[in-house]
């Protein structure tokens, strides 16, 4: 048989190039059908090329950090040979190899292993969370002597660095703050949850009510699911809700469809699958585009307030915060309370502050009246 070309998969829209980041199979070691042969890293994702084929990587063309294009042709397998066990060669290779190589597969093989995280977005239970993307290479352990290391910006850190400055460059972003009481979705979650997880097979989350109030007042102030283009607005009829999920690698912003068409239950379902397949690697570009609307999670993390910054070309993201027990009053008494802040950032170009507040208070009264969030009203 003759032998098999490696090739570099299809990187998406509007992609061109990629660096070759690691090798995980050296030249001469045999490979299964589904092995993890090399990772690439485009402008907004890593991706995996795993093998199509069995046998026994011949010949690496390109080595780690070289340039590579879509198509391009970067090892070749011999099939039906033996050779040295590539499982083996896997646990040494957590770092790159000079002489590694790796297969690509047809794109449907292809799996993505992390895209640039534009926003960040988590919540506990069945929600993702967020986490820092890594850096190029891990920072010099603290000493007595001063040393300094310089080493290279990965692509998927110089697309954020970009798209970061561009909003805060192009956007007239504003924040307005209000505060959530979570008793009543805090009480519907400790009273169905047994029921829903066994109904429908996953946990009832707290994403899933921001999801559902985000996308009630988005068809209320549909501004806000809007988007400046050039000297025209583009409005949307549908939501598509990023939702953040942290990887072994980073964070990866999978696009929940259609979000506003969705239950709870399908809410949930969606996000756990998008969860699964981003820790599993099988995301695919496609998941990862578009996006109307974003959410960010840094209460996690203990976070109690921030000024999330908008996702462009989108015109709002809402920043979800720690849940804290403080006290408040309720019908002339103090009580204590589980409660978030939220804060909204938007662009003041296209939304008037009036209708960001609206907007805020909206999600607010949704997740503080979670009946709404079931019914058409």
């Amino acid at each position: 048989m003759a032998d098999i070309e490696i090739k570099v998969p299809s990187l998406g829209e509007s992609e061109s190039e990629a660096t070759l980041v690691s090798w995980l199979v050296n030249e001469g070691d045999a490979v299964a059908v589904d092995d993890v042969l090399a990772e690439i890293e485009s402008d907004k994702i890593t991706m995996e090329i795993t093998a199509f084929d069995a046998g026994v990587l011949k010949k690496v063309f390109k080595q780690a950090g070289a340039t590579v294009a879509p198509g391009e042709v970067v090892a070749i397998i011999a099939p039906g040979a033996s050779g040295n066990s590539a499982k083996a060669t896997k646990k040494e290779a957590a770092k790159p190899s000079p002489v590694a190589a790796k297969s690509s597969v047809p794109e449907e093989k292809t799996r993505v292993r992390e895209a640039a995280p534009e926003v960040s977005v988590a919540k506990k239970d069945t929600a993702p969370k967020l986490v820092t993307p890594p850096a190029a290479s891990p920072a010099p352990e603290l000493s007595a002597d001063r040393l300094e290391e310089r080493v290279p910006m990965s692509r998927l850190r110089q697309r954020i660095a970009e798209r970061l400055k561009f909003a805060q460059n192009t956007a007239a972003m504003l924040t307005t703050f209000n505060e959530v009481n979570l008793q009543a979705v805090m009480d519907l979650r400790t009273r169905y949850g047994a029921a829903f997880l066994a109904k429908h097979g996953v946990k009832l989350g707290f994403m899933s009510f921001f999801v559902r109030a985000v996308s009630q007042a988005l068809a209320k102030h549909p501004a806000l699911n809007a988007y400046i283009d050039g000297d025209d607005i583009v409005y949307h009829n549908y939501v598509d809700a990023g939702i953040a999920v942290s990887t072994d690698k980073g964070l990866v912003v999978p696009v929940l469809r259609d979000a506003h068409r969705l239950s709870l239950a399908g809410i949930e379902i969606g996000i756990a699958d998008l969860a699964n397949r981003a820790r599993d690697g099988h995301l695919m570009p496609d998941d990862l585009k578009g996006g109307t609307f974003s959410i960010t999670n840094g209460g996690v993390f203990g976070s109690m307030l921030s000024t999330p910054i908008l996702n462009p070309p989108q015109s709002g993201i809402l920043g979800m915060h720690t849940i804290q027990k403080r006290a408040v009053v309720e019908n002339d008494a103090v009580v204590i309370r589980p409660m978030m802040y939220l804060a909204l950032s938007y662009d003041h170009r296209l939304i008037d502050g009036a209708e960001a507040v609206r907007f805020l208070v909206a999600v607010k009264e949704a997740l503080e009246f979670p009946g709404s969030l079931t019914l058409d009203i």
